[in-house]
């Protein structure tokens, strides 16, 4: 990296306590119950975990904007919870991260999503979920409506976190890019690969290489493939740019009227992927809310993607650390 970029990423971070964002999708809450193993169990061929520790903290879209809090910026999440105790340990985790709660929805109709984790030896032994995926009932999209309608000014982007969950859907979709479009902010979107038209015209899209593999109906294996699924979704969804994540393999930009980018990894050791597309889009959108182009700001993600994947569990980027990463 040349020096001149590597100081206007650095700058850029320092202006990151100026930008508010919202953050729009799936609010899951991220149960890990941590233990060792010993033994097989008597009574089925499966491991014994004597658990020593458990925690809650904040997963799918609740983890963009942990992420966002944690590199400096303001942020404000919209999303559906349950009226249940999970949803309250929900609130007190976005209360801690001094956030506001004013776009999130408590559903008498629905449960808080829960992911739990347990893990052994640093290994996941098993995941259950608890959840409920239902769309918004047009009272809820109402009161959604009416948030856009009065805060949008206040921010300086979008970030919609689609996990499948039914928070995304097409009216919803509509109202971010009427109110985006009209002020001139960007939207960036991480999606699921199973409603790819409810993204179409925003700024950026971010799947990881499966998801852009389902959504083109194609295989990636090499620079052709991989260029020809990147023009296919562009084109498809009429987006300015599709960003691919691809792990080891790094990052693929493609950007309307440009040539494909490819941006290798900055991970040096990988522990755990949990929560890195969240990392990504949080900084991605940032960055570019606080004036950076998209190649500068993908650089940028993918340097928080390096720190995030170092560590175990679901893991934020703190902007000391994407300070001192970059040379």
């Amino acid at each position: 990296m040349i020096k001149m970029q590597a100081q206007l990423l650095k700058n850029s971070i320092q202006s990151f306590p100026k930008a508010h964002l919202l953050v729009v999708g799936d609010i899951i809450v991220d149960h890990f119950i941590w233990g060792g193993v010993t033994r097989i169990s008597p009574e089925a061929p499966v491991p014994v975990v004597n658990v020593t520790r458990e925690n809650l903290l904040l997963g799918g879209a609740a983890n963009v904007l942990h992420n966002l809090r944690a590199l400096g910026a303001q942020a404000t999440l919209c999303g559906v919870i349950g009226n249940d105790s999970m949803g309250e340990q929900m609130l007190a985790l976005v209360g801690a991260l001094q956030a506001p709660s004013i776009g999130i929805i408590r559903a008498a109709d629905r449960p808080t999503t829960v992911k739990t984790r347990v893990i052994a030896q640093h290994q996941q032994v098993v995941r259950f979920d608890r959840e409920v995926k239902k769309e918004l009932s047009p009272e809820q999209l109402t009161v959604l409506a009416q948030l856009l309608e009065e805060r949008m000014d206040d921010f300086n982007g979008v970030v919609v976190s689609d996990y499948d969950k039914g928070m995304i859907n097409g009216p919803l979709m509509e109202l971010i890019r009427q109110h985006a479009q009209s002020r001139g902010i960007p939207v960036a979107v991480d999606p699921k690969p199973f409603h790819k038209e409810l993204f179409r015209e925003v700024t950026v899209i971010t799947p990881n290489q499966y998801e852009a593999e389902l959504m083109t109906s194609s295989r990636i294996d090499g620079p052709a493939t991989l260029q020809l699924a990147a023009n296919s979704l562009r084109d498809d969804l009429d987006a300015e740019a599709v960003l691919i994540t691809r792990g080891e393999a790094g990052m693929a930009l493609l950007e309307r009227g440009k040539k494909l980018l490819t941006i290798p990894t900055m991970a040096k050791e990988v522990y755990d992927v949990t929560g890195a597309g969240d990392t990504v889009i949080a900084t991605l959108a940032l960055a570019m809310a606080v004036g950076l182009s998209l190649p500068e700001a993908a650089t940028l993600a993918n340097y928080a993607a390096g720190i995030v994947v170092a560590k175990l569990g679901t893991a934020t980027a703190n902007a000391r650390e994407l300070l001192n990463v970059i040379p």
